[in-house]
């Protein structure tokens, strides 16, 4: 790290468990952040601002006006632009260091089995079940460590999935595939604005720790907020042996 750098981390040099070198494993780190919308934005924006050395921003939609209410990444200007764009010009002006890689681009296992390799760590900031399940048999597939998080309305979920451990579940352990699911999108229900910031920038905290190799991650919990009276649940999840996605991958240290 140069003096800049030293600078403009201190803050974190300063903790004891990150310190000089979590902070380089920061610096080295490469992101992926798949949507950047209301989990996206403030997901991204600690990610940059914590000096995490490459982000890929991935998104097909462009911003809208009801986009602002909770897209923090996003501005009244950037009405109509590409939101990986307009990502990439924020994260730009908030961290000139950090190298904002913007696709926009709609993912599918082709894509995620050339990218995911790649990664660190994977954000799942989607709203899309059919995607969060693609994501996570890349994920799975690779042994790549995969954060997700989910918001509606008052509710939020967060869970941490890290196949680098032998006991960590997947996504489809806790949301099989085959289950009965009913789509349901913030544009029908609606949603409380600091409730995506809230998981958002937990799934920031859950991904620096993954990189780190610092603290506890929520590998094995999901954790659920109630923002509407501000009460968290945490449900204990296993790993499946008989799950089609992660059952048979065999983990070696």
């Amino acid at each position: 790290m140069n003096d800049d750098q030293l600078l403009r981390y201190s803050r974190h040099i300063l903790v004891d468990e990150i310190g000089i070198e979590a902070q380089q494993r920061f610096l080295d780190a490469h992101a992926i952040v798949v949507g950047a919308g209301g989990l996206g934005s403030p997901a991204a924006m600690y990610l940059a601002a914590s000096g995490v050395g490459t982000l890929t921003l991935v998104d097909n939609d462009s911003v809208d006006l009801t986009n602002l209410q909770r897209q923090i990444l996003h501005e009244t200007a950037a009405v109509g632009r590409a939101k990986v764009e307009s990502g990439r010009d924020a994260l730009a002006r908030l961290n000139p260091e950090v190298r904002v890689r913007a696709l926009q681009t709609r993912i599918d296992a082709a894509w995620l089995d050339a990218h995911v390799p790649g990664a660190t760590v994977v954000l799942d900031c989607t709203d899309n079940f059919a995607t969060r399940h693609a994501i996570n048999r890349a994920c799975v597939q690779h042994g790549v460590p995969l954060v997700s998080g989910a918001a509606l309305r008052f509710d939020g979920q967060i869970s941490t999935f890290d196949f680098r451990r032998e006991d960590s579940p997947c996504y489809a352990c806790v949301f099989p595939e085959d289950q009965p699911f009913e789509e349901v999108a913030c544009s029908t229900m609606g949603v409380f604005a600091p409730t995506v910031g809230i998981i958002g920038a937990m799934q920031a905290a859950e991904a620096l720790r993954v990189i780190g190799g610092i603290g506890e991650t929520l590998v094995g919990r999901l954790m659920m907020l109630d923002s509407l009276r501000m009460e968290w649940n945490t449900m204990r999840v296993a790993r499946q042996p008989d799950c089609p996605v992660c059952g048979e991958r065999h983990v070696h240290a």
